[in-house]
């Protein structure tokens, strides 16, 4: 039972993350009908941001908690900028174009941030160790320290702030109304090319914020960590229903869920041989079902196809 808690526990944390990310994927596609493939890169240049501004800031004799908040902030101005950048200079020219340019240019845009990252901060791995102690606390039998606490915790704050944000500002109702249908926000007066751009930045400053959290729990960066976090977090939005926020959510806990009780339980039972080290495989099995089983998503609705 201790292990079953331990292995809960290590799902939500992870899940949480894989959320955070999903939301990105989800907002995109929700007003565009565009898979971001470079929205993993995102996260690895925010924690790569975070990491250089946090050493900067200790360096100059900052208060740890104040600099571990600036370097955060920085991070998510950074890639708010980048998400910005990408949609001006990549998408929107392609925005009428077959769908199958603005995917090639994704994944375009997507090596391209990783070579950047890799000429800037080099191809080794990175220490990110946060300036304070990082206290574990046992709740029944099982382990959880600070820092996966607070990713939690902030994680669950984020995901109500932007549900309240979609659901009842001005801004959430003009992105709501260009999901469902471009051509009549326009003529109500919406600009389609702001409400986009701040879609793409929303999502940005959540991979920033997913880039830190994942950064802080497993106290690596490195220029290729966007890659499989960003097919994971896209596998948790399929799961969920992309272009639905709340299956999302759904998708990334369930699927932190999966991959820890996976490599927890059926490790044990194969002999380690698709344990810890082979724990991706959980979220490809996902993929792979949901999209033969129930293509829409657990929470996605299936729509009808036009003449």
């Amino acid at each position: 039972m201790d292990i079953f808690f331990q292995q809960i526990i290590n799902g939500l944390v992870q899940g949480s993350v894989y959320a955070l990310v999903a939301l990105g994927y989800t907002m995109v596609y929700g007003i565009l009908g565009l898979i971001n493939f470079a929205h993993g890169e995102v996260v690895m240049i925010g924690a790569m941001v975070a990491l250089a501004a946090l050493q900067a800031l200790l360096a100059a004799a900052i208060a740890p908690v104040l600099a571990v908040l600036l370097s955060l902030m920085a991070a998510v101005a950074v890639c708010m900028a980048l998400g910005y950048s990408i949609e001006r200079i990549a998408y929107r020219p392609l925005r009428h174009a077959p769908r199958l340019a603005p995917l090639i240019t994704a994944i375009g845009v997507s090596i391209v941030l990783q070579n950047l990252a890799m000429m800037i901060w080099g191809r080794e791995y990175h220490s990110f160790t946060l300036p304070f102690t990082n206290t574990s606390h046992h709740l029944g039998g099982a382990v959880m320290n600070d820092v996966q606490i607070v990713i939690v915790i902030v994680a669950l704050l984020i995901m109500v702030g932007l549900m309240w944000l979609v659901h009842h500002t001005r801004t959430g109702r003009a992105m709501r109304a260009v999901a469902e249908n471009p051509a009549a926000a326009t003529l109500m007066g919406v600009d389609i090319n702001r409400v986009i751009s701040v879609t793409f930045m929303l999502g940005s400053a959540l991979a920033a914020i997913a880039g830190f959290m994942v950064s802080a729990n497993y106290g690596i960066v490195h220029y290729y960590m966007g890659f499989m976090l960003g097919l994971k977090a896209f596998t948790a939005a399929v799961l969920g229903g992309i272009g639905n926020l709340r299956g999302a959510m759904l998708g990334g806990v369930l699927l932190g869920l999966i991959e820890s009780l996976g490599a927890g339980y059926i490790g044990d039972i194969t002999g380690g041989f698709l344990g810890s080290h082979y724990q991706d495989v959980f979220a490809f099995f996902v993929l792979i079902a949901v999209l033969v089983f129930r293509p829409s998503g657990l929470l996605g609705e299936k729509l009808a196809e036009r003449a």
